[in-house]
């Protein structure tokens, strides 16, 4: 579990920034108004092996400096591919929150999930619906955003983080328990 400004524990794990990245993050804290003036790049991926199937989420939070600020993983558990692409937009939604950016840019490489943002796409499975609503709501938050669909080879970092996820739960889950 790891404390989140924000909103609590979160189950799974979080980068520190790469190279000169402690720098970047005092450069990048809010204002005394709580104001950070800054555009934030946000990376999301859901992952899941078999639809539905073990599934994971992967977020790469960047400055406009393409500085890695932020990145975390999360197992799902059994979760379809729309799913664990919702999933890691909400987690990165939150996670980038705190920093209460001017303007923030979402990537995805899901253009389902892109376009039912947009509004372009009717949200039809009652399962994304509720997902949605969530996106939705927490986008609120943000008063200049984008979302734009990315070709997988540019979400490389989201999507290693979800890879990361299920990759690091099977290898859990097939070692043996100690025994004692």
């Amino acid at each position: 579990m790891h404390r989140v400004p924000g909103h609590g524990d979160v189950q799974g794990h979080a980068d520190a920034p790469s190279g000169g990245g402690d720098r970047a993050l005092r450069k990048l804290r809010p204002d005394p108004g709580g104001r950070l003036k800054k555009n934030l790049h946000l990376y999301t991926d859901g992952a899941a092996r078999g639809n539905p199937g073990p599934a994971g989420l992967g977020v790469v939070i960047e400055d406009d400096q393409k500085v890695r600020l932020r990145g975390l993983h999360r197992y799902l558990g059994t979760a379809t591919n729309n799913e664990a692409e919702y999933h890691a937009l909400i987690e990165g939604l939150k996670a980038v929150a705190p920093w209460k950016p001017d303007r923030l840019e979402i990537f995805l490489d899901s253009n389902l999930v892109v376009e039912q943002v947009k509004g372009k796409y009717k949200v039809k499975k009652p399962e994304l619906q509720k997902l949605h609503e969530q996106a939705m709501e927490l986008l609120k938050q943000f008063g200049d955003w984008s979302i734009a669909h990315v070709e997988r080879d540019r979400n490389k970092g989201a999507d290693a983080m979800a890879n990361r996820a299920i990759d690091e739960h099977v290898e859990h889950v097939k070692k043996p328990k100690a025994s004692g």
